[in-house]
């Protein structure tokens, strides 16, 4: 029979909000001896654990069933999605007293191997049993929190689990703030890029700096709310991210919310990229990328000699690689369908030298379709606006010798420690955006004459003028104003002349 999890809700079927708050729960009990910033390094794993071991004892408990009780066909390999050998279930961490940590890391450890193709690693790099940090008591209670919910397909649909678990991503973001850029884009933003790459059913998906797997997840999403079949996705997304403990959080993020085949890798885009066709990288139908900004010592030495010919605009500067993101992801679009997406801070429109030379080549090849500025503080770890920059492999013919200009810097709501683009934002920019036609102070299609007439310069307000609303006042108000300045004047007088007679200048 299926291990007993000791579930006390077996049969309550889950929620959004119930398994969001309770996930939420779980990082309150870590409070204190783990730093905020290390939360996710232990609650994603520890929810995967629970995750697969229940999925496990579903699958046992049904093929049991239709065996007619034989246990024996019930454990073998095909009829599970994962493999968990004996004694790394859910269920024999739980029954642990002492050593809790030291059990849970050699559990994780032999999932992994078990299962080499599809989770090697994926647990991360957490040191479990370091019982200065996690006790065995704190241990206990975590496992106990989580066990109180049934994490199965029966009573928790990917969805809503994907979705809780997005929930839990942002809520990380919020307590660490500036490291959170690191690995989170905000949903809302990349909603914009998504929708303006539009990817179709059977297309690729590249992201080369994917974070958390959000970019990802929202393409798949996209696909499937626009009539896709999601089956035609399999095998079709792609990314890789440099930091460990990231990497493994995309791949499990991707599970959870039931991607079925995806290629996620851990290394540096920029100096070792993992997908290659032969000598050259892979090409892919969308890339979509949030990069690290401005990123220093970001690997020229490689570039100089580049195997792959990505410095083919010129080599970015040592103390910036923003550049370099922009020739990788340019690289990696396919001929004909390919287009791409990126977030970029603003100077990359109109730094010069060794910037400003790269910038002209890749105007005069006709690939950049749209720059669109963003709002304030939309981003974790930066209150400075980004941009968008919009590339196609082959332009519309209306839109060649062209570049879309839209300032949406005004397109936010404001928030105490950060600004939000909600949806209503991303409709209009992605209208104006669709539209590709001139709107006084909002956007404007520019010739590649213009440009090169303003040295390949794309600080949007060279070319979209803000739209100056001219104050209308009545005669009444007008006469207040003044009446209410001159008062200002004349106390300010009064002020000096006592401060002047106290000092002895005037009688």
């Amino acid at each position: 029979m299926a291990k007993n999890n000791g579930n006390n809700t077996t049969d309550r079927i889950l929620d959004i909000g119930l398994l969001s708050s309770h996930l939420w729960e779980s990082a309150n009990i870590l409070r204190g001896p783990v730093d905020a910033a290390d939360f996710k390094t232990y609650i994603f794993p520890l929810l995967f654990f629970k995750r697969i071991s229940d999925v496990y004892d579903e699958e046992l408990n049904a093929a049991i069933e239709e065996s007619g009780g034989d246990i024996e066909f019930a454990q073998f390999a095909e009829n599970h999605r994962f493999q968990i050998p004996e004694g790394s279930h859910w269920a024999d961490i739980r029954s642990k007293s002492t050593n809790i940590g030291h059990a849970l890391q050699k559990a994780m450890r032999s999932i992994e191997q078990a299962n080499p193709d599809t989770l090697h690693g994926i647990f991360g790099d957490a040191v479990w049993s370091n019982k200065d940090r996690l006790s065995d008591a704190l241990l206990k209670d975590l496992i106990e929190h989580f066990s109180r919910l049934n994490l199965g397909n029966q009573n928790c649909k990917a969805d809503v689990l994907g979705q809780s678990y997005e929930y839990l991503i942002k809520k990380f973001a919020d307590l660490t703030n500036k490291k959170a850029g690191e690995f989170y884009t905000p949903r809302s933003v990349v909603a914009l890029m998504v929708s303006i790459l539009a990817p179709q059913a059977g297309e690729t998906i590249y992201d080369p700096a994917c974070g958390t797997g959000g970019m990802l997840l929202e393409s798949l999403h996209y696909v499937k709310e626009h009539g896709g079949d999601e089956h035609l996705m399999l095998g079709k997304l792609y990314g890789q991210e440099k930091n460990l403990t990231t990497s493994s959080i995309a791949r499990m993020n991707l599970f959870l919310h039931g991607a079925e085949d995806f290629h996620i890798e851990r290394g540096d885009t920029l100096r070792q990229p993992a997908f290659y066709s032969g000598d050259s990288l892979a090409v892919f139908d969308c890339v979509i990328a949030n990069p690290p900004f401005s990123l220093e010592k970001w690997g020229d030495d490689v570039w100089l000699n580049d195997p792959y010919g990505r410095n083919f605009a010129g080599l970015p500067p040592t103390k910036s690689g923003d550049f370099a993101w922009v020739q990788h992801m340019i690289k990696s679009m396919a001929p004909k369908t390919g287009r791409m997406a990126v977030v970029l801070p603003h100077g990359v429109l109109f730094r010069m030298a060794k910037e400003g030379e790269i910038r002209r080549k890749l105007l005069e090849m006709d690939i950049l379709e749209a720059v669109i500025g963003l709002g304030p503080n939309l981003f974790y770890g930066t209150g400075l606006a980004a941009c968008i920059l919009v590339f196609r492999e082959t332009k519309p013919k209306t839109h060649r010798k062209k570049v879309l200009f839209i300032d949406s810097s005004r397109e936010f709501k404001t928030g105490r420690a950060q600004n939000e683009l909600l949806p209503e934002h991303v409709t209009n920019i992605h209208h104006w955006y669709s539209n590709y036609r001139d709107i006084e102070g909002i956007c404007r299609a520019v010739s590649l004459d213009e440009i090169r007439e303003n040295d390949f310069n794309l600080n949007i307000p060279r070319y979209v003028e803000p739209v100056i609303e001219e104050e209308t006042m009545t005669v009444e108000e007008a006469i207040a104003n003044l009446k209410t300045s001159l008062e200002s004047a004349y106390a300010a007088e009064d002020r000096l002349k006592d401060l002047l007679k106290k000092a002895g200048l005037m009688s």
